[in-house]
């Protein structure tokens, strides 16, 4: 097995189909699946109280907003310079080269943070709709914010009174149809001047950072290819670093370099091993698997320069849940990596999850860290994954800094399944074993989609898998943590002063099959190919969460907070101070005591706290950025509130936002109106509430079904139940969408995707 890490002698540069199955089993499982993915993507926008201070952003990309500040263009930075703990500025994504998101600044304690409350918030006035997600954190420069949306709208802030200075508009085309998992960016990278952000429609752009015009635009991938971007890209030695996504739509993963004054490419590392190529023998040779076989890079990589090695992980293989034309381990998904930073020469890696069929990938960032095991100096890197563990490894050479031995898993032959899989010694921070209550949940939401689809006399089956790594095929098997991880994007936080990594992560219930069956025709979008049909119980938002210290001198939990009802679904950021901020679904902006998990420190931000803080320092004081803006997977109300915090701040918190929509039941209740609503005003309601699940033109998207298969979607008054009310999963939009938006969103459906007769 690939388990070990390889040094290669020469350097050397990632589902079948998501469709329905010909069977019962799989046409029941697809649709409780994209009822569920439609129900993680609902979202909803309140604003604040009276109390707050706002500043409303104008529009128009890359224009100013008001009387504007200098702007004091950054420099090229240095390694030292990007490596070093942020005080002043906080100029990389994760806080240095590192990836800790550690300030070692401590004027804000355990014993003062009571009185840490707003200095301004902000209103960008970007990226409301459902369908985005406020997954990036700000970077700040000599006293501005740099922070984008998830439209990928650009904001240049002034720190010192929260107004706008530039805005950069991203102008997304809005019929992209290979977006996974909601619209975000995860941020933006800063140097010589320049602004640069990874963009959804799979181009790289850098802006003037004191007006926000474009210097330069490069397409790294098109999007029609399947290629997206959502990580915020690294600037280093004069060069933009970005991965690509996209493991759902059948690409080759990749992270490439290019020049930050041209955006010429200068090289590229392919995360799918091709012929010839070191980890070639881990794929098949008799078919195209390794052209599309995923490990997408989600993530911004770490670095240690005095190693000149730069660190990611990748995620999953492709098809995501069938392994079955993809023989081997498939490196190098669901893997650590280390590359030659100025080369992009392979180094050495760490297969953490081998022929991965249950969507393991690790999106979550790299962390670098140094401290002393066993009496010895260690010089550390650790990852969270969705498997639930953290795994620890020297990153010099990439050998686990404590025992994880291969050890014999379940097989499915149909599956290809590796013999064996890596186990950490120590335990996971979510539960490796479906409780019977998340069990009875699967099951029950199979039996609901049974009901919706009108299938009667049949009982569905469903495996209760009793280990890690039960593999599925044709029957159902229930088994946590699912594609929802464990950790997933959400960025982990190390504390030097502690030794302890802090994770937040949820246990998220998944009934899998395999499908194999012909692909889907998908008019005018590229096919989802996730290979598998998934029941989901809960959902990004709504499963058991836990936020867990665990000491990396020893692998274990220290302390661990659990929320029952509420997904853990937010970066985290720790201080010198003792303490170790993370944000909630329900707009609380929570710290903890970094040694012993006491709260000490809640705020309301009026909208889903999906994020991570920024922390810096101006003219001696400590402050704390944090951009406010819900989520689409967890369901979180939607917002768009930049706040800065600080103990002399005099702004109290934000009106509760209230809960994100939830799951209905069809029929509950009657149409708000027998109205036919306009096709035409529907399709912006579609494409900002419907397309994340249903693709651009309802031909089927990210998990959701092609509407055009399905029979019912002609009819206008039943669609219109569906889209107020839900059921089978789907969420209710009312209270969501207004009457109107209902009316004009079901007749667009109906009318212009499904044809069927308004009347």
């Amino acid at each position: 097995m690939a388990t070990q890490p390889y040094l290669p002698p020469h350097p050397r540069r990632r589902i079948a189909d998501y469709t329905a199955e010909a069977t019962l089993m799989v046409l029941v499982l697809a649709l409780i699946f994209a009822g569920a993915f439609v129900g993680w993507v609902v979202g909803h926008y309140t604003t604040l109280g009276s109390s707050t201070k706002t500043v409303t952003a104008a529009a128009g990309g890359g224009t100013a907003a008001g009387p504007t500040r200098a702007i004091t263009p950054a420099p090229a930075f240095s390694t030292s310079e990007l490596a070093a703990d942020p005080t002043n500025d906080w100029i990389t994504n994760g806080g240095s080269l590192l990836n800790q998101r550690y300030s070692p600044l401590s004027e804000i304690t355990t014993s003062n943070i009571s009185g840490l409350k707003g200095v301004w918030m902000t209103h960008l006035k970007s990226g409301l709709a459902a369908k985005y997600s406020a997954e990036s954190q700000p970077l700040e420069y000599n006293g501005v914010i740099y922070v984008p949306t998830g439209q990928d709208d650009v904001f240049a802030v002034d720190a010192a009174t929260g107004k706008i200075l530039w805005k950069h508009a991203g102008n997304l085309n809005q019929t992209i149809s290979t977006v996974c998992c909601g619209w975000e960016s995860r941020g933006v990278a800063l140097g010589d001047g320049k602004v640069y952000i990874g963009r959804l429609d799979g181009k790289l752009e850098a802006y003037d950072q004191t007006t926000g015009k474009t210097v330069w635009s490069t397409t790294v991938l098109p999007w029609q290819q399947g290629y997206t971007i959502t990580n915020a890209p690294l600037y280093i030695n004069g060069m933009v670093i970005t991965g690509v996504s996209g493991g759902e739509f059948g690409i080759r993963g990749r992270i490439t370099a290019y020049d930050a004054a041209t955006g010429n490419e200068k090289w590229r590392f392919y995360t799918i091993a091709g012929p010839g190529q070191t980890g070639w023998d881990t794929w098949p040779h008799t078919n195209t698997a390794y052209q599309h076989g995923g490990a997408p890079v989600w993530q911004t990589p770490s670095v240690d320069p005095k190693l000149g090695l730069l660190y990611f992980t990748t995620g999953n293989a492709g098809p995501d849940n069938n392994g079955s034309t993809r023989a081997g381990d498939n490196l190098f998904t669901a893997s650590m990596v280390a590359l030659d930073v100025n080369t992009g020469a392979l180094k050495w890696y760490y297969q953490m999850v081998h022929h991965d069929i249950w969507d393991y990938d690790a999106p979550s960032p790299t962390i670098l860290f140094d401290t002393t095991i066993g009496g010895k100096a260690v010089h550390g890197i650790g990852e969270a994954e969705k498997t639930g563990w953290v795994y620890l490894l020297d990153r010099e050479t990439g050998k686990p800094l404590f025992p994880s031995p291969e050890k014999p898993v379940p097989q499915n032959a149909q599956q290809n399944t590796a013999k064996t899989q890596p186990i950490p010694s120590y335990a996971p921070v979510v539960p490796h074993v479906i409780s019977t209550s998340q069990y009875n949940a699967v099951v029950k939401a199979v039996q609901a989609a049974t009901k919706a689809a009108a299938v009667k006399n049949k009982t569905v089956k469903v495996i209760r898998a009793t280990q890690m790594y039960t593999p599925f095929w044709k029957t159902p098997v229930a088994f946590t943590p699912g594609p929802q991880g464990g950790t997933n994007w959400q960025p982990s936080s190390y504390n030097p002063n502690t030794h302890m990594f802090y994770v937040c992560a949820q246990s998220g219930p998944v009934a899998a099959t395999a499908a194999t069956g012909k692909p889907a025709k998908q008019k005018g979008a590229t096919p989802v190919t996730i290979g598998s049909t998934l029941a989901v119980a809960g959902g990004f938002g709504s499963n058991i969460g836990t936020f867990s210290a665990v000491d990396v001198t020893t692998g274990k939990i220290v302390w661990q907070k659990r929320w029952p009802t509420e997904s853990c679904y937010a970066g985290s950021t720790t201080t010198a101070g003792n303490l170790v901020f993370i944000g909630r679904s329900t707009g609380e902006l929570q710290a903890y005591d970094a040694r012993n998990g006491k709260q000490v420190w809640s705020f309301q931000t009026g909208a889903g706290a999906n994020n991570a803080p920024t922390i810096f320092q101006q003219n001696g004081h400590q402050y704390v950025a944090f951009y406010a803006g819900g989520n689409a997977l967890a369901a979180s109300p939607h917002g768009d509130n930049l706040w800065l915090f600080a103990l002399n701040g005099k702004l109290g918190p934000a009106a509760a936002p209230g809960a994100g929509a939830g799951v209905g039941h069809a029929g509950q209740t009657p149409p708000t109106s027998t109205t036919v609503g306009s096709p035409a005003a529907g399709k912006s309601v579609f494409a900002a509430n419907c397309s994340g699940c249903h693709g651009a033109t309802g031909h089927g998207g990210n998990g959701g079904p092609d509407l055009t298969s399905i029979p019912t979607a002609k009819q206008l008054s039943v669609v219109t139940k569906q889209v107020q009310n839900g059921g089978a999963g789907m969420p209710a939009f009312k209270g969501t969408l207004t009457a109107k938006q209902i009316r004009d969103v079901s007749a667009y459906v109906v009318a212009d995707i499904t044809h069927g007769k308004l009347k």
